[in-house]
């Protein structure tokens, strides 16, 4: 089966992300041309909360490294933020006035922690396309760090040569730090 075929569910619309900052090839691109190419591949890894569970998942992507690789990151580019898809009419839990994150949700990673061949970038799980509440089309999976790491529906990618100020670390820095391995 193709793990793309349904990508882009949330929406009807072609699914793109904008990719911008410290790399020579900036610009925004369609979802086919993000993944032509690419070879998924299945991930068994282990997802941990910081509520103390965690669940064994068969993740289905390919290495983050392979699609920054093709934006060439420049040397000054140290880390990579991360932002999400942010449409209220069709993400309920955003509509609420008792939300507490600002929304679009944004997480990062150091340039080292990217291009490690264990970071994937998931488009299905459990031999499926990723559903709606599992952020289709592309999810970031970094099996060493906390579940919050693991951004939903990527939008913008953005190469930085300074640390980027993530959702959780802005509202309890001292809960949820940058590294959260």
């Amino acid at each position: 089966s193709d793990p793309y075929a349904n990508a882009g569910a949330l929406t009807t619309d072609p699914w793109t992300v904008a990719v911008s900052g410290e790399a020579k090839k900036t610009g925004e691109f369609a979802f086919e041309d993000i993944v032509k190419g690419l070879t998924p591949e299945e991930r068994i890894y282990r997802f941990r909360c910081v509520e103390a569970w965690s669940m064994v998942v068969p993740w289905i992507g390919f290495p983050l490294s392979k699609l920054l690789e093709r934006f060439e990151p420049e040397t000054d580019g140290k880390f990579v933020e991360f932002k999400t898809l942010y449409r209220r009419s069709e993400m309920r839990g955003t509509r609420s006035f008792t939300s507490i994150i600002d929304w679009p949700y944004r997480e990062g990673l150091r340039m080292d922690e990217a291009m490690h061949p264990l970071a994937i970038l998931a488009v299905g799980v459990y031999g499926k396309t990723l559903l709606n509440q599992q952020g289709p089309p592309l999810r970031l999976v970094v099996p060493w760090k906390y579940g919050f790491k693991s951004i939903k529906s990527i939008v913008e990618i953005s190469v930085t040569a300074e640390q980027p100020q993530t959702s959780w670390q802005s509202l309890q820095p001292s809960e949820y730090g940058f590294y959260a391995n």
